[in-house]
């Protein structure tokens, strides 16, 4: 997918800050962070979201993850961060390769995830329950 602007940075034909590179993943400084280090975690074989990851990456993708995020926690002294990813446009996601963020914390930055916003009714919880489990595709 030469078109896809992740893929050639883990080709090497663009330029990136890279953090961590093994044989299934990369991670990279983001070009536009939240804060300074935010970093993001690519799965070096395209797939546009999470829901197409293939399960053989997602050992390295979360190895790579942690093993940012602690060295992002020690060299910035930080109290705390997120680690997200946005799959799909309605949810903010601009490049289509699947992608983690992790971005550092400080107090007072206004950087806000607002939940809490919504409630179930009476019996409602259980009735999403049944109709996400009945959906489940369990794989071994």
């Amino acid at each position: 997918m030469m078109d896809c602007l992740f893929c050639r940075i883990i080709s090497h034909d663009i330029p990136a800050e890279i953090l961590y590179e093994g044989e299934k993943a990369i991670a990279i400084l983001d070009r536009f962070p939240i804060h300074p280090g935010h970093a993001l975690i690519l799965p070096k074989l395209h797939c546009i979201d999470f829901l197409h990851l293939p399960a053989d990456s997602f050992q390295e993708i979360m190895f790579a993850t942690q093993t940012v995020a602690d060295a992002l926690v020690r060299s910035l002294n930080l109290e705390g961060f997120n680690v997200f990813s946005n799959n799909g446009r309605i949810a903010g996601q601009s490049v289509f390769h699947f992608h983690i963020h992790v971005t550092p914390r400080y107090h007072d930055d206004a950087v806000r995830f607002a939940h809490g916003k919504e409630t179930y009714t009476e019996g409602e919880m259980a009735q999403y329950g049944v109709r996400i489990r009945s959906s489940m595709k369990l794989k071994a």
